[in-house]
């Protein structure tokens, strides 16, 4: 009966030892001298951590077996209330882990800042003084990835390469919702965001295809918003480029307008020319005919403000509706999109609109306000959608 119950358990062990080998342990073993960084960080951390976790576990056991209560041998003794020692050893362990921890999280803090340009290609190898820098533009739509190669005149849609032992400077920004850059062998994630530029210094150091996602949901196709990004030698890297230069069309501003619209599961795109500026307008947000650029924007508040003449840039600064009268864009809001919810349940917590009959408001439903026709707008026209 022992035999068969160790065998049991023995079985019962198969699923979620198969369920491990399935995984894919990219993250502790990356390909990129930056992710392999953050790797060891993983592993110095959990190290440290677990120098407290193994004494307390053993000890926790220790103490129950050697103090149950079958054991007569044991010192009782219900007087005991405090040791110097053990003071000493409870306090002065986990101060120690914590000094450690905060010395190596302040020097990996400035050392990873993904802003920070690379100093070296590996640990054996320091960045190359003629080296020049791969730059990559990278534009999160809804629900696929944009890259520019200002250097190479280029873009594509969901596949990046780059060559091998070479630094690459990635620019990175949003055309509507918060998403999240990620590729895992190369690098720790780093967020999109619309209106905002964020950077990463990356390098791979072994050729291969790896996987990039975004790490942020950020709506109905967030799921299939994969690239492939790939590790190539100098050869490989000019060989692709001239294959996106042969293969692709041209990405003018209507052409991305159309791109930037939510589509899903949007196969690899190539663009052998892109119209100049097109990155910069849309991280300015005014890619739109008619918007107005943030950095725009931006001078005329540095100077003081434009006075009562800004009233007429309010549509001129309306970006988080541009979706709203398109056909089929999915609903956010209703009725700020005009597009209803997709459920027919009412939400739980919500009550149907009161109606108020209030003395003197001269008997119209909800509340009225004195002197004002019916369909009326109280707001202020800067204020008004």
């Amino acid at each position: 009966m022992p035999g068969f119950l160790k065998l049991t358990r023995h079985i019962a062990l198969l699923p979620p030892l198969l369920l491990l080998a399935s995984c894919d342990m990219v993250v502790m073993a990356p390909s990129g001298d930056i992710a392999a960084q953050q790797r060891d960080l993983i592993v110095i951390s959990t190290i440290l951590m677990l120098l407290i976790i193994v004494p307390v576990i053993f000890l926790t056991l220790l103490f129950a077996w050697r103090y149950r209560r079958a054991n007569t041998a044991a010192t009782y003794d219900p007087e005991w209330h405090h040791s110097t020692a053990l003071e000493v050893v409870i306090w002065s362990a986990p101060l120690a882990i914590i000094i450690a921890l905060g010395a190596v999280t302040w020097i990996s803090t400035h050392k990873l800042d993904p802003y920070r340009p690379l100093d070296r290609i590996d640990a054996a190898r320091p960045v190359p003084a003629d080296v020049k820098p791969v730059t990559v533009e990278v534009v999160a739509l809804d629900w696929k990835w944009l890259f520019f190669y200002p250097d190479q005149g280029i873009a594509t849609v969901n596949e990046l390469a780059a060559p091998v032992d070479v630094p690459i400077n990635f620019k990175i920004t949003a055309s509507s919702v918060m998403n999240s850059f990620y590729i895992p062998a190369l690098a720790g994630q780093i967020y999109a965001m619309p209106g905002m530029q964020t950077k990463l210094h990356a390098v791979i150091n072994k050729p291969g295809e790896y996987e990039g996602f975004s790490a942020n949901y950020s709506g109905d196709g967030f799921s299939h918003m994969r690239f492939k990004f790939h590790g190539v030698d100098q050869q490989g890297f000019d060989a692709w480029v001239a294959r996106v230069k042969s293969q692709g069309t041209a990405l003018n501003r209507d052409a991305y307008l159309k791109l930037e619209k939510p589509s899903e599961r949007e196969p690899v795109r190539y663009f052998a020319t892109v119209e100049a500026g097109l990155y910069e307008a849309i991280l300015n947000m005014c890619a739109t005919p008619g918007k107005m650029c943030m950095h725009e924007m931006m001078h005329i508040d540095a100077m003081g403000g434009a006075g009562k003449e800004s009233a007429e840039n309010h549509d001129r600064l309306e970006y988080d509706n541009r979706h709203a009268t398109e056909e089929g864009a999915p609903a956010a809001t209703f009725p700020a999109t005009g597009t209803p919810a997709r459920s027919e349940e009412q939400p739980e917590g919500t009550n149907e609109p009161m109606q108020h009959d209030m003395p003197g408001m001269g008997g119209h439903e909800g509340h009225s306000m004195p002197d004002m026709q019916e369909g009326s707008d109280p707001a202020p026209a800067q204020l008004r959608n």
